[in-house]
């Protein structure tokens, strides 16, 4: 991947943000889709909430239900043990990914929405730039 050093990506759930910071410097700003239910830290499989913290990006996957996607390293250490606590499952396959490719549902149809079951998604344009940016290993933080 030729390009800039990415430093991290930067998630704003609030704000449906995703920000590229190279150098400390905000590079690319990406509108995002979260879960269903975006309040809060992900708690156990199937809860459609977006984790927050810190992760990595740990592989990636072309896919044809989701296009290019992302995956993230949740759970980490940290939720693996307050979901064993719980008593939960904490879920997993969170991805940063696009938009599907669905004829009956176009992909303007998305925009503006929180429809994953926790996943951060982008329209597949910028998904394919972020493909492209955004080597393995890089950190994602995602705040509330």
């Amino acid at each position: 991947m030729a390009g800039p050093f990415i430093d991290k990506l930067l998630i704003h759930k609030a704000e449906r943000r995703l920000d590229v910071i190279s150098h400390g410097e905000v590079i690319r700003t990406y509108r995002v889709s979260l879960g269903k239910q975006p309040v809060g830290h992900k708690q156990r499989a199937g809860d459609q909430r977006t984790p927050e913290g810190i992760y990595f990006i740990d592989w990636r996957h072309e896919s044809e239900q989701y296009n290019l996607s992302l995956h993230l390293d949740y759970p980490n250490l940290k939720d693996s043990a307050a979901a064993w606590r719980r008593g939960d499952d904490p879920g997993s396959m969170i991805m940063i990914h696009g938009t599907p490719i669905d004829e009956e549902y176009p992909e303007w149809f998305f925009e503006g929405l929180d429809w994953t079951n926790g996943c951060i998604a982008l329209n597949n344009v910028n998904m394919r730039e972020l493909w492209e940016l955004v080597p393995d290993g890089t950190l994602v933080d995602i705040r509330p």
